[in-house]
């Protein structure tokens, strides 16, 4: 089926509502001083008064843990859940979370239910070394507890604890979720759209909290729910600094765009991923995300297209960093930045909001350039009215016009040279810097070109806005435009029409040298006379 809207209109004109805001956020909960063999080792011995560290004297402190958890579940009844192999945990917790809400209401909260699975972690073991016990980190397969819970302020959560000293964990949250509690207690109308919004009676204020989302929020959803919950230390341990401090591990950054028409919207979706399968190619992806990629730069750079269903999704790949595109719901594209690794952007890992502030001008950037890069490849049309002002006369406010910059004459050509030149004058340039360039570039003498012509020619440049007259001088410099319109065009003649016609065109090259251009016009040629021939017999 023929799609009969392109990105701009789509964008344009029919987008009834349009979202940014932090997915799914997962963040680690570490106490800073235990994460190494020494520090641990230290705790030992200062702490707990140990004469040699090793991770036998540990175990108490795990194993009452574990007992902390199972009373806990067993004096307020909530179901102590054992999570299957490969059962996915959130259709597990959607089943207590409908059940919660049906019984409780939305304005309620509490723990749905305790999971338990074995995962790997991150674990301090002995080893003896020299006849003295060593400590040294390993990994080791152990229980993990899941506390799934219902935030009035935050909707569902979960808050995830390791049972192995020095009891590490999770913390996941949804900002979608979040914005929703805070409509509800607001008492802003809305539709839902899974775990976004469809609609709002109050687009602005939606954005405002989606934006107002930050580290105080996170944080005291945290030490509020860790209050309540088993801790593998005690109170008093906690105000001696043996409490989680809080850092980003994931972090999903959304952009939610609802179009009037949803069939022609996925239609429109699915032409797209076949226009942009190339995407993910280093060159590309290093324009989504604004860092230089290079042969040495390590990880992974694709595109990927899956497919869930009938419905399709577009990836694409940059170090530990996603881009994920997807039409939601069938009503909506969501376009996803993933950031798994805060470090791939020089951006710290804690959870502060100068952090957090920059993670979302990655994502929310990395989103709006991929749409922007879309919209550049499926629809020429802004290039068209840029290429098509070019060749028309300017009307200035006096009633006069400033003639064209018509693509392919002499000095046209010349000129987008001359402004390649001139751009990289800090300073700008006068006139009589212009006029020994490109009577050089036209292959005149240096005379040839007069203050007047060059006026000429600069007047033009100006009109079309490719420079600009710096304030208070009668020097000029290139605008960003210009740069870009010079270089292409520049190219564009010199590489692709001059070689084109010259491959076309030229003597017969060896047979040793391939002339795909030249068979190819001739085989087009041969075709378009033999449908004639056709035409004229019938």
């Amino acid at each position: 089926m023929k799609v009969g809207h392109n990105v701009a209109e789509l964008q344009r004109e029919h987008v009834d509502y349009e979202l940014e805001c932090i997915d799914r956020m997962y963040l680690n909960l570490y106490i800073p001083s235990l994460q190494t063999p020494s520090f641990v080792a230290h705790f030992i011995k200062t702490h707990l008064g140990m004469r040699f560290a090793s991770s036998a004297v540990l175990a108490p402190i795990s194993e009452g843990f574990v007992k902390s958890i199972k009373e806990f579940c067993a004096q307020r009844e909530i179901d102590l859940y054992r999570f299957k192999n490969k059962e996915r945990k959130d259709d597990v917790a959607q089943k207590y979370l409908k059940a919660f809400v049906a019984e409780n209401g939305e304005d309620s909260e509490g723990i749905l239910f305790v999971g338990v699975a074995q995962e790997k972690a991150r674990v301090i073991r002995t080893m003896r070394k020299d006849g003295f016990p060593w400590l040294f980190a390993s990994t080791a397969p152990i229980n993990h507890y899941y506390f799934y819970g219902y935030d009035r302020h935050f909707g569902p959560f979960f808050i995830k604890y390791a049972s192995y000293f020095p009891c590490n964990g999770k913390l996941c949250i949804n900002g979608h979720e979040y914005l929703k509690r805070q409509l509800i207690r607001e008492g802003i109308d809305f539709e839902a759209l899974d775990n976004g919004l469809l609609s709002c009676a109050d687009e602005k204020r939606a954005r405002r909290i989606a934006a107002e989302l930050g580290e105080k929020q996170i944080s005291s959803l945290y030490r509020r729910w860790s209050r309540r919950l088993p801790h593998p230390f005690s109170r008093k341990e906690q105000s001696q600094g043996y409490r989680h401090a809080i850092s980003v591990l994931q972090a999903e950054f959304a952009l939610t765009q609802v179009w009037d028409h949803p069939q022609r919207g996925r239609e429109f979706f699915e032409s797209v991923i076949a226009e942009n399968i190339d995407m993910g190619r280093p060159e590309h992806i290093s324009v989504l995300f604004k860092r230089r990629v290079m042969k040495s730069t390590p990880g992974r750079f694709r595109t990927r297209v899956l497919r869930h269903g009938a419905i399709p999704s577009l990836h694409l790949d940059y170090k530990r960093t996603r881009i994920k595109q997807y039409f939601k719901e069938g009503r909506a594209l969501r376009t996803e930045t993933v950031i798994n690794d805060t470090r791939d952007f020089g951006i710290g890992r804690s959870l502060t909001d100068e952090n957090l502030h920059a993670l979302r001008e990655i994502g929310h950037g990395a989103n709006w350039r991929l749409l922007g890069a879309q919209k550049t490849s499926h629809d020429c049309l802004s290039g068209a009215v840029a290429f098509d002002d070019l060749q028309k006369p300017v009307e200035m406010p006096s009633g006069t016009k400033v003639p064209s910059l018509r693509f392919g004459a002499g000095r046209t050509g010349v000129l987008m040279a001359a402004l390649l030149m001139l751009a990289i004058r800090p300073w700008g340039f006068r006139n009589r810097d212009v006029r020994p360039l490109v009577a050089q570039l036209l292959g005149e003498a240096p005379d040839y070109m007069t203050p007047g012509k060059v006026s000429y020619d600069l007047r033009r440049l100006r009109a079309h806005g490719l420079i600009e007259r710096i304030e208070g001088t009668n020097r000029y410099s290139v605008t960003n435009q210009g740069l870009l319109v010079s270089t292409f065009l520049w190219r564009m003649e010199k590489r692709v029409i001059a070689e084109g016609l010259s491959e076309t065109l030229g003597p017969e090259p060896p047979p040793e040298i391939p002339a795909p251009l030249r068979r190819a016009t001739r085989t087009y040629i041969s075709n378009i006379d033999t449908f004639i021939q056709k035409q004229f017999a019938a």
